[in-house]
């Protein structure tokens, strides 16, 4: 019965996960990917602090992935000047800092990389009322 349910309650969430990002405009999708980034870290943090270490590394690659292949890829350095240029070193000192946390399975660098990103995930919501919505794909923050 549990494991019907659990399985019910995995589905709507991965339905709900797919409907957000098919119906969102390229700024809401980089607000996603910030909001997924922060999820996995926390996950990695409850995993580590239960001892999953196995679990703890899942949610480290899939914050690493989204900080690769979805934020940093995202971002157009010719038309986004300096602020892409700090986020891409924002991007690649997080992904540094991760893979320090997984490897000596430290807080302390998950903490950090939360505390980094959080503010720019905030600021970039706080835009998102008055950027104009672009006709290209998203090409992330500082685009």
């Amino acid at each position: 019965m549990f494991t019907s349910v659990q399985s019910r309650a995995n589905a709507y969430r991965r339905i709900a996960a797919e409907t957000s990002v098919q119906g969102a405009n390229p700024h809401q999708l980089v607000g996603l990917l910030y909001d997924a980034l922060l999820q996995s870290i926390a996950a990695a943090r409850g995993a580590l602090a239960r001892g999953e270490i196995d679990a703890k590394g899942v949610a480290i690659g899939k914050a690493v992935r989204i900080l690769e292949e979805g934020l940093k890829a995202g971002l157009n350095l010719d038309q986004g000047g300096e602020i892409a240029a700090n986020l891409q070193g924002l991007y690649a000192y997080s992904v540094i800092r991760l893979t320090y946390a997984n490897l000596r399975n430290d807080e302390a660098a998950l903490e950090e990389v939360t505390q980094l990103i959080e503010p720019v995930a905030s600021a970039w919501k706080q835009i998102s009322g008055t950027a104009p919505t672009p006709s290209l794909p998203a090409t992330g923050p500082g685009a």
